[in-house]
């Protein structure tokens, strides 16, 4: 009987318990929420403690690094190569976001290589800055070198990458020398996948501006790219055994070609480049050496092309190994007194140094050449030279209007070794005279 009367009361109090939350508006349920949530909190504040402790880390982003916070001092004079090693170490290991403040950071060099353990962002609010001397590295080294990252992302806010190369120009004539593969490319980009660089400048680099290689989904999107025409050897961006990379919008001013694309080239869209001073945008040069990959599927459209040597080309040399360049499309663009402005040229041939005369076995087949308009500095405005060993095939050319202005009279088209497909209005008329080696 005791015992009843003992559970009577506990039941009792339990039901005054439960009338009480529910007259105050909070279920059980709620109070067990509360409790997960203050547990949680206490959880991530110890996450935040822990992730604050990490030299150079951003509190509560264990992984995001600040360049300042680690040493540098971006004053334009000390090198601050240490600071961004560090930075990258960090990040890499575990993704991340490295941060750049504004400022102007002097660099020997950069090195950042992956693999890394997660997605890494470059955030670049600040300007780089080379030193200007002239030494001598690896060939085809780069100042800034980016390799075998996925899923990289370089933010740049409309930086500047200077490169410091007026010394440079001056020592680095490779048709004098043959040494201009010693002198550092200003950003060399190798095996990224799944990656995107956007909103930088590079000025004044000592060789190439940009070098791109082995990468695969690659975009870069508002590029800038800045040296005067007399800077030898400047190639604006080029792009070599690379898979699906797309140039949306970038401003070119060098003093080579403003993009190259090189062997094992697949799947590229050039879009929105508005390219001079400068050699035009190339495919090629091609042959020039044993076992180079096919090029295929290339796209060049809606490109601005003012003051240059060329216009869009494609180049190979005589007596090359066989090779092939095919499915390339130059559509939509625009030439402002622009030196031949359409070119094929399978007797390339600079400072006289090959095999003259022994026909180019690099075979050129499905291009198409459209909406070509504007002006040409010379009076050959289209020129297409063909190997007279592997002719080209299935070249079209459709809706040119290409104007010259000069002494000479007309424009006129050259052609040897093809006959191409034709549509629409063109103008020069095509193929009226025999084309020959040289400007």
């Amino acid at each position: 009987m005791v015992g009843f009367r003992r559970a009577s009361v506990m039941f009792f109090v339990v039901l005054v318990v439960m009338a009480t939350t529910v007259a105050n508006g909070t279920s059980l349920g709620d109070k067990a929420k509360d409790a997960a949530t203050t547990v949680g909190d206490k959880a991530k504040d110890a996450a935040t403690s822990l992730g604050a402790k990490v030299p150079g880390a951003v509190p509560g982003a264990k992984a995001s690094c600040d360049v300042k916070v680690l040493g540098a001092k971006g004053d334009g004079k000390t090198d601050d190569c240490a600071a961004f090693a560090t930075a990258w170490k960090d990040v890499c290991a575990a993704g991340g976001t490295l941060i750049v403040p504004k400022g102007d950071y002097l660099v020997g060099s950069l090195e950042l290589k992956g693999p890394c353990k997660g997605p890494v962002t470059l955030e670049l609010n600040g300007n780089l800055k080379a030193p200007a001397t002239v030494a001598a590295t690896k060939p085809h080294a780069g100042w800034i070198e980016i390799d075998n990252v996925c899923d990289f992302t370089l933010k740049g806010n409309n930086v500047i990458l200077d490169g410091q190369g007026a010394l440079a120009w001056k020592v680095n004539d490779c048709a004098k020398t043959g040494k201009c593969n010693s002198l550092p490319i200003n950003i060399r980009l190798t095996g990224l996948t799944n990656s995107k660089i956007m909103g930088i400048t590079s000025t004044n680099s000592k060789l190439f501006h940009m070098n791109i290689i082995n990468c695969k989904n690659l975009t870069l999107e508002n590029i800038g790219i800045d040296a005067p025409a007399e800077s030898l050897n400047t190639d604006g961006i080029h792009i070599g055994r690379s898979n699906g990379v797309n140039l949306i919008g970038a401003k070119i001013r060098t003093g080579d070609d403003c993009v190259s694309i090189g062997d094992g080239t697949e799947n590229l869209i050039i879009e929105n480049v508005e390219c001079g001073p400068g050699h035009g945008i190339s495919i090629g040069s091609l042959g020039l050496y044993p076992n180079e990959q096919p090029v295929r599927g290339v796209t060049v459209r809606k490109c601005l092309i003012k003051n240059t040597d060329n216009g869009v080309r494609i180049k190979t040399w005589p007596g090359s190994p066989p090779g092939i360049a095919s499915n390339i499309i130059f559509e939509d663009i625009t030439m402002d007194n622009v030196s031949t402005p359409v070119l094929i040229d399978q007797e390339y041939c600079p400072h006289g140094k090959c095999k003259a005369g022994v026909p180019s076995q690099v075979k050129l087949s499905d291009v198409i050449i459209k909406n070509i308009k504007g002006t040409s500095a010379t009076k050959v405005a289209v020129k297409l030279m063909c190997s007279k060993g592997c002719p080209c095939t299935n070249i079209s050319l459709a809706d040119i209007n290409l104007v010259h202005n000069g002494k000479e009279g007309p424009a006129v088209s050259a052609c040897s070794n093809i006959k191409p497909i034709l549509s629409g209005k063109l103008v020069p008329e095509a193929c009226t005279e025999v084309a020959k080696p040289g400007p």
